[in-house]
C-alpha cells in the first residue's frame, strides 16, 4: 500500500516529548508512523508505545513500518477514546509520560482519491477518517438543511461566502443528489463571485475543510479529549499537539492556558479562595512553527503549529 506521509514538525515533536527509555508514550494519530518510528527508536524497545489511529489503512501500514520494534501496541480507534483505551490495558500502565496528537489530515488521505477528501481529485463524497462511521460528506451535503450548512461552512471553514454556498448547494441538490467532489467544487465556484477568487487559494478549500471537520467531529471532541489526556499524564509528562487551522489552535491554546492558571477568583482578591490548582505549565508560550527548510520540502506544513503542555 502506497501510504505516503511526511511527518510535520518531526524533530520538534520528538524533542518536546522529552522521551526517556522505559516509560509510556502514546501517538494518538499514528498516520504514516513517521512520528511513531522516531519515538520507538528513542525508547529502544524499553517501555511502551501505544499507536492509535481511526484509519484502518494507517493501522495496517503502521504494523509493517514498525515491525522491528517489540514494545508497540496498535489500537484502531479515535484518540477521543483515550480513557477507554488506557483502561483496556488492565492496570498494565501506570500513567502516561507523553502523548502526541497531529490533527492534520494525512497525505495518504488527501492523495487517495477514493477517500473524497481532496477538492483536486474527483471521487465520491466521503471524507470519513474512519470508514466505519455512518455520516459521510455525502450525508452532510445532501441532508443537512440550509441553515445548518451555512453554520458549518461559516464557523468551521471561516468562509465569507458561506451563505451563498449553502444556498447554491440546496438549489442544486433539489435537481439531483450531489455525489462527487468535483460536483461540489463546481457548485462552490458558481457560488463565489469570480472577482472574489483572486487570493491564490482554491475556492473550495474552506468549504471542504468545514465539511471534513463536521463529518469527523474534529472540534467537538477536542476539548474533552485534551482534558482526558492531561488527566492521564504522569508528573512531568507532556502533551504535544500539532494543529493546522486557527479554530483548533485557539481551542488548544485556551485549554492549556486554563490548565496552567485555573483560578476563577476576581483579580482584586489578595489570595485565591476558589481552590483550583494548576495542572501543569505551558512549555510553548508561542507555538512552534515549521522551519524554512521544512516549508520548502513540505508545503502542507505551512499552517502547522505545535503547542506543548507539561503536567505538574
Amino acid at each position: 500500500m502506497n501510504f505516503k506521509h511526511i511527518s510535520v514538525l518531526l524533530d520538534e515533536c520528538i524533542e518536546n516529548l522529552n522521551i526517556r527509555e522505559g516509560l509510556i508514550y502514546v501517538d494518538g494519530t499514528m498516520g504514516g508512523a513517521g512520528h511513531s518510528y522516531q519515538i520507538a527508536k528513542k525508547l529502544n524497545n524499553k517501555g511502551k508505545l501505544i499507536c492509535i489511529d481511526q484509519d484502518q489503512n494507517a493501522i495496517k501500514v503502521g504494523k509493517e513500518r514498525l515491525a522491528e520494534f517489540s514494545n508497540i501496541s496498535f489500537v484502531h480507534k479515535n484518540f477521543s477514546n483515550i480513557k477507554e483505551i488506557y483502561n483496556s490495558f488492565n492496570n498494565e500502565l501506570n500513567g502516561i509520560d507523553g502523548i502526541l496528537l497531529d490533527l492534520g489530515v494525512s497525505s495518504h488521505q488527501l492523495d487517495e482519491a477514493s477517500r473524497g477528501f481532496s477538492y483536486m481529485q474527483d471521487a465520491p463524497l466521503d471524507m470519513r477518517m474512519d470508514i466505519r462511521e455512518p455520516i459521510s460528506a455525502y450525508t452532510v451535503v445532501n441532508t443537512y438543511d440550509e441553515k445548518k450548512l451555512y453554520k458549518i461552512i461559516k464557523e468551521y471553514g471561516e468562509e465569507r461566502w458561506a451563505k451563498r454556498i449553502a444556498n447554491f448547494i440546496v438549489i442544486e441538490r433539489e435537481k439531483k443528489p450531489i455525489e462527487t467532489t468535483f460536483e461540489l467544487v463546481s457548485i462552490i465556484k458558481k457560488a463565489i463571485p469570480k472577482n472574489a477568487r483572486i487570493d491564490g487559494s482554491h475556492p473550495a478549500k474552506r468549504t471542504f475543510q468545514a465539511i471534513r471537520i463536521e463529518v469527523n467531529q474534529e472540534l467537538a471532541i477536542l476539548k474533552s479529549t485534551i482534558t482526558d489526556m492531561v488527566s492521564l499524564l504522569n508528573k512531568n509528562g507532556r502533551l504535544c499537539i500539532i494543529t493546522f487551522h486557527s479554530l483548533e489552535d485557539r481551542i488548544v491554546k485556551n485549554i492549556f492556558k486554563e490548565f496552567e492558571n485555573p483560578c476563577i477568583c476576581p483579580r482584586d482578591f489578595p489570595v485565591c479562595v476558589c481552590g483550583k490548582k494548576p495542572l501543569g505549565k505551558v512549555i510553548t508560550k508561542k507555538p512552534i512553527l515549521p522551519s524554512d527548510n521544512e516549508l520548502e520540502q513540505n508545503h502542507r506544513s505551512r499552517s502547522a503549529k505545535l503547542r506543548v503542555f507539561e503536567r505538574l
